[in-house]
């Protein structure tokens, strides 16, 4: 059942990256080199195919490379599952910067980055599964924007941009931490919107005190406003198709020489595209896991059985066969295990336990997350994002239990009234209602007493 959902998750997570590769590569193309740019795109995609057609692809391998496409909520399965499954020795170093480690390392098992699928050339591709996560393109998008424009946001606490600059070098220096900035595709978009905030540093503080109402995401004297952010040559570099590019290993992040070419001729002839989706696709269909940041839920659930679930079978951690950790309606005690086995195995994990911890894990993180961001956006009020977020967060609670909230928000006055305007009947009935109540409860209060005067 599992698999026959993931199934069902990966042919939508295919449905969002046709879309993605269709409504954002441009409509014009130019006949110009057409030829070359076709045994180009051609060539690379004949090179790409053919990558671990036998064996079971639903079986993970030895090493885990999550290739995490930005903006897709990849931080929590990172913090919240992977964190949990592997020790900090089985995780590869410098995970999310151009790796420097052996991949052939024994204790080396889990990769987390940012870097293209290309990194599989430098990975021992025999003995790896690829997972990742999808999200629909445009709220991709808004999300990338969104980031950029907060983490920029974060240096404004400097007088001015050389102060910032200086001072994040001189920390990183001597901390030697990885910063956003050296993270893929961060390390291009932050510094310019770093860049365009300090450059409209003057008019937003003439703004940051007025009362007019504006849309967060075009807020021009404040913040680079997201059409100019979208339609600029470094979005069209980096943001658009970007998850298709992440995919088939074509991003200005490529460890591939020949990808700004492919990529070009892509730009330059759109109807190649299909060249690029096909191997895209094919690319999904070899993953071990597909998840939907739309369906974070379900997708979350199947990450903890089709992936968590082999992780822990093979470290030796796992306690419960997944038949046993999902009950079926027909065993009443689904959890009912003998005193000796109970004894012997409760320092072990189950898929249950590991989706309870995630659960948890993933609260704190968003609550952390959403007061940093707020933090983040002091110094650009008016492009709060996180006030658009929560709007939408409220319309979608509304849709469950209408009646109920409706109860619960309005009161007794606003059901038999409309518009200031109460039925007379309506109030009538209401007033019999109460008094019958009353009534009633003095009956069986009267009652009781007397059963009890003669006992």
């Amino acid at each position: 059942m599992a698999r026959a959902a993931l199934g069902l998750l990966g042919a939508r997570a295919l449905a969002l990256l046709v879309i993605a590769s269709v409504a954002l590569l441009p409509l014009v193309s130019s006949d110009d080199g057409y030829k070359h740019c076709e045994g180009v795109v051609r060539g690379w995609a004949a090179s790409s195919t053919g990558r671990d057609k036998d064996g079971d692809k639903l079986s993970l391998k030895d090493l885990l490379f999550f290739l995490h496409i930005p903006r897709t909520g990849g931080r929590t399965y990172f913090h919240c599952f992977l964190k949990k499954l592997y020790t900090n020795a089985q995780e590869c170093p410098r995970s999310y910067d151009k790796l420097r480690f052996d991949p052939s390392h024994p204790d080396c098992k889990l990769v987390v980055t940012h870097d293209d699928y290309s990194l599989t050339s430098k990975l021992p591709r025999e003995r790896t599964s690829v997972v990742t996560i999808l999200r629909n393109p445009v709220d991709r998008v808004f999300s990338t924007y969104e980031f950029s424009v907060e983490v920029a946001a974060r240096f404004l606490v400097h007088a001015n941009l050389t102060s910032a600059k200086s001072m994040t070098t001189r920390v990183l220096t001597k901390s030697r931490a990885v910063s956003t900035l050296d993270i893929w595709p961060w390390k291009y978009l932050v510094p310019w919107m770093r860049e365009d905030l300090f450059a409209r540093r003057g008019a937003r503080v003439d703004k940051m005190h007025s009362s007019k109402k504006v849309n967060a995401y075009d807020v021009e004297d404040m913040v680079m406003p997201l059409h100019e952010y979208i339609n600029d040559p470094v979005a069209h570099e980096i943001i658009h198709n970007g998850a298709t590019f992440q995919i088939t290993g074509l991003t200005n992040n490529s460890y591939f020489n020949g990808a700004h070419e492919v990529r070009h001729c892509v730009r330059q002839h759109p109807d190649l595209g299909h060249i690029v989706l096909e191997v895209a696709k094919n690319r999904l269909d070899q993953m071990l896991y597909v998840g939907l940041t739309e369906d974070h839920e379900e997708s979350a659930r199947l990450f903890a059985h089709m992936v968590g679930a082999q992780v822990l079978s093979q470290s030796g951690t796992l306690n419960l066969d997944l038949k046993e950790d999902l009950p079926s309606e027909n065993d009443p005690h689904p959890s009912m295990v003998e005193p000796e086995e109970e004894e012997r195995n409760e320092h072990l994990m189950t898929v249950g336990k590991l989706m309870e911890a995630y659960e948890t894990c993933i609260a704190r993180l968003r609550n952390s997350q959403s007061n940093r961001r707020k933090i983040s956006l002091k110094k650009v009020a008016e492009a709060n994002f996180s006030k658009e977020e929560h709007l939408m967060l409220k319309a979608q609670q509304t849709v469950v239990g209408p009646h109920r909230q409706l109860a619960e928000q309005n009161g007794w006055t606003d059901i038999i009234c409309s518009d200031g305007i109460c039925s007379p009947w309506m109030v009538v009935m209401l007033g019999l209602g109460i008094a019958a109540i009353i009534a009633l409860l003095s009956f069986a209060v009267t009652t009781r007493r007397t059963s009890k005067l003669k006992v």
